[in-house]
């Protein structure tokens, strides 16, 4: 493959990234503003600018093109974790890779909230939307895969026949949904990022008693 083939090639990738966030955030907002049954495709595809047919080729439904925010920030964490020093302790490792999850990628979408309260009562009113907990529930068995099969290779474990790895893995993705229901429950001025990284810590320090 030339260099010049590489190129379209790569900004092909890119701009099918961005098509997929651009989807995906509109689905969210969308919902968020007007109901989970108020939303159809058309609407999100309009409101991205392209066509239903583009929407079929990237989402089966408007639940899975909801939740492919927060999957593909859950699969940062496993890619981020690839990423840190060897050196660097395991925990101190996820804490990083956890935190780098809240930093938007290149094909980020702007996330222009207002009002975070009413922004985050909607959120609640989503998240616990009947037709969507199956999908938070693939999403997060995708996820946790990933970041055990990042333990594994950092720790010299088997993923395939180690139990560590998943226990792990399961410690970090139970830390995130915690953090979410709880940042859901009292809302601001409390921030995501910083309540994960309370709930890692104390994973991290072995769960002690308060």
């Amino acid at each position: 493959m030339s260099t010049e083939d590489g190129a379209r090639l790569g900004l092909r990738e890119r701009k099918k990234r961005e098509t997929r966030a651009m989807l995906s955030w509109a689905a969210v907002r969308l919902t968020v503003e007007r109901g989970f049954d108020r939303v159809r495709v058309e609407d999100i595809a309009e409101a991205a600018g392209v066509s239903p047919r583009t929407f079929n080729n990237y989402f089966s439904s408007k639940a899975e093109a909801i939740v492919a925010r927060h999957l593909d920030r859950t699969l940062r964490v496993a890619e981020m974790l690839r990423g840190r020093p060897a050196s660097e302790p395991l925990w101190e490792s996820i804490a990083h890779a956890a935190r780098a999850q809240f930093e938007p990628p290149p094909e980020a979408v702007a996330h222009p909230v207002t009002d975070r309260r009413q922004w985050i009562a909607g959120v609640q009113l989503m998240v616990a939307e009947p037709a969507m907990q199956g999908e938070f529930l693939r999403a997060g068995a995708l996820a946790e895969a990933e970041i055990a099969a990042a333990v594994a290779e950092r720790t010299g474990t088997d993923v395939n026949r180690d139990l560590y790895p998943h226990l792990v893995a399961a410690a970090v993705t139970a830390a995130g949904n915690v953090a979410m229901q709880h940042w859901l429950r009292i809302g601001p001025p409390a921030e995501m990022e910083q309540l994960l990284s309370e709930a890692l810590a104390q994973f991290a320090a072995g769960l002690p008693t308060p």
